[in-house]
């Protein structure tokens, strides 16, 4: 999937462009290594889910003022901050077809350039001057955190289950999709049902793009992706696709994906793909991350029609397509 739909993107195009001079207002440091590793990781593209998010929801609700674009930065601030850290936890070489910072620069460089950014984000919040505000993103980012530990707790696990596994990625990635989209409710001023129903559309879609996610990452282009395939499985992280080939499998096709997550071994990398394959592990983790694609869709009836709510509707259905 590219950002988002080509309808959605042309909508907030403009909106977009002023996100990206306030992000690179922001930037802006008197250490030169800080707004280097930062440009770097920005300008490497990537989806910008996040703040297209809070722009396409402003726009369904009828919010115009500016801190829009502010807080469309201080997301993808956030987001930022967790890549640089993520990538040095994962020992991660290859993001979105390139080096990663920890790769070009280290791994102190990317952990304190991503405190920069938490910090600078947190300064950027202030400037809203609301402290509803403040709230949302200061307990999203403490339950990124959170997530960050428990998928760390639970690397090399073979009996995490699918409980488990939805906590991990409902803190570590949909947290963020739903202070996103809460935020717009918010600074709009919204009645509280509003409110929620933003925030739970944020969250499902979120919850849809993490699962789809783990899905490409044995069943993805390597090129499109950008990454490695199987790079989760050799980090050790236990994920739907196999927790559920695990569940449907033989007991020799259970032991060697057991094996395999514990031990972080890649040698048997092919036949677990087709293992994850043939047991339909594909196609019901896709199944899960359609059903958090309705619900997002299902949230949508509280919001006025209009091209932004066709918009928000187009993102949740066409991320079932997505590829990369």
């Amino acid at each position: 999937m590219s950002t988002a739909p080509s309808s959605a993107l042309q909508l907030i195009s403009a909106d977009m462009a002023e996100v990206d001079r306030v992000i690179a207002e922001r930037l802006d440091s008197g250490v030169p290594l800080v707004g280097q590793v930062s440009q770097y990781i920005i300008s490497a593209g990537g989806k910008r889910i996040r703040p297209a998010l809070l722009l396409l929801m402003a726009g369904a609700i009828g919010y115009k003022g500016n801190q829009r674009y502010n807080l469309a930065a201080v997301v993808e601030f956030i987001h930022t901050a967790t890549l640089l850290h993520d990538d040095v936890v994962d020992e991660s070489t290859l993001r979105r077809g390139r080096p990663t910072a920890n790769e070009s620069f280290g791994n102190p460089a990317s952990v304190l350039v991503g405190d920069f950014l938490y910090s600078r984000a947190f300064q950027m919040m202030v400037d809203s001057g609301e402290m509803r505000v403040m709230e949302i993103l200061a307990d999203a980012t403490n339950v990124i955190a959170e997530g960050e530990v428990l998928q760390l707790m639970n690397m090399h696990d073979a009996s995490l289950d699918e409980v488990g596994y939805l906590r991990v990625i409902r803190s570590k990635t949909a947290k963020l999709f739903e202070a996103s989209t809460r935020l717009a409710a918010v600074i709009a001023g919204s009645a509280p049902d509003v409110e929620a129903a933003c925030a739970e559309y944020g969250q499902a879609l979120g919850t849809a793009f993490q699962v789809i996610d783990d899905v490409l990452d044995y069943d993805g282009d390597a090129q499109e992706l950008g990454k490695n395939l199987g790079d989760d499985l050799r980090e050790g992280k236990n994920t739907l696709p196999l927790i559920i080939a695990m569940q449907r499998g033989t007991a020799h096709e259970k032991d060697t994906i057991r094996r395999a997550i514990e031990n972080g071994e890649m040698d048997g990398l092919n036949e677990i793909i087709q293992i994850v394959r043939r047991t339909g592990a594909l196609e019901a983790t896709r199944a899960a991350a359609s059903e958090e694609a309705e619900r997002a869709i299902r949230a949508l009836i509280q919001l006025p029609k209009g091209p932004y709510h066709e918009a928000l509707h187009d993102l949740a259905a066409q991320l079932l397509d997505r590829r990369h």
